[in-house]
């Protein structure tokens, strides 16, 4: 069954209301037709049953059955701040870390970051929220994750003193790895920040400056990981251990 979201505002008790570019998606791409089920979600992670009543050019109007008990977001909340890499990298990222169940996405400008002026083209944002709403909808999420405008350094610190864990993946840590963090973990977590440097890594300054924020330096391995690749394997590695990608929930706290 066909997935789509709709702001709550275009959802009334009876029916929900699409529009834009979904609108010819349904009627060329799909071909959908009067009669057939989707699903409707909300953008507030309610999800309905509903079958499409209408079907014009510039709107699709859908009768809402029946409410459906799903909810495919995880029990943990995980934060992604991600060094700006180069080129289409961070389209990729968005992408992947949506279909893995990231709460929010966060573009981070660091010391060596090559491209710092992607810091005022807030248009990549748009296509970076494009990019998640449609991985959204490909791995059946709930939740829309945000995708925030590009932040300095500084402000990620402030960023991180309400998380109940730091998790920082750095390529000259030896020997301490997630493994050893999770076992070493005397309570629970809800809130966890998985922080990726760029593709020139990060300076050992803000390694320190993180360090003494309470973030814990793990490695992810003897082998050295591209930016794009690191938070797949971290964020992995933590929804396994936290949170549902192993099945149910594996951890009480």
């Amino acid at each position: 069954m066909h997935k789509f979201f709709v702001q709550r505002e275009f959802i009334n008790e009876d029916n929900a209301f699409i529009e834009g570019d979904d609108v010819k998606h349904i009627y060329k791409v799909l071909r959908l037709e009067c009669g057939d089920k989707v699903s409707i979600n909300d953008c507030q992670g309610n999800e309905y049953l509903g079958e499409i009543h209408e079907i014009n050019k510039k709107q699709v109007i859908v009768n809402l059955i029946e409410k459906l008990p799903i909810n495919n977001e995880s029990p943990v909340n995980v934060y992604l701040y991600q060094g700006l890499p180069k080129s289409a990298k961070m389209d990729l990222i968005v992408q992947k870390a949506t279909e893995l169940g990231i709460k929010e996405i966060t573009p981070v400008v660091t010391e060596r970051v090559v491209v710092k002026s992607e810091i005022t083209e807030f248009k990549k944002v748009d296509r970076w929220n494009r990019i998640a709403l449609e991985a959204c909808k490909q791995s059946k999420r709930s939740l829309l994750p945000s995708i925030n405008t590009p932040i300095e350094f500084d402000e990620l610190l402030s960023s991180l003193k309400d998380m109940d864990l730091i998790v920082v993946p750095y390529e000259n840590e030896d020997g301490f790895g997630v493994k050893n963090l999770i076992n070493s973990l005397n309570k629970e977590v809800k809130n966890i920040a998985v922080v990726i440097g760029p593709e020139g890594g990060f300076e050992e300054s803000e390694i320190n400056s993180l360090r003494d924020l309470g973030a814990q330096i793990v490695t992810l391995g003897p082998r050295i990981l591209r930016t794009e690749t690191a938070g797949f394997v971290c964020v992995t590695m933590l929804m396994y251990e936290l949170g549902d990608m192993g099945g149910a929930a594996n951890r009480e706290g």
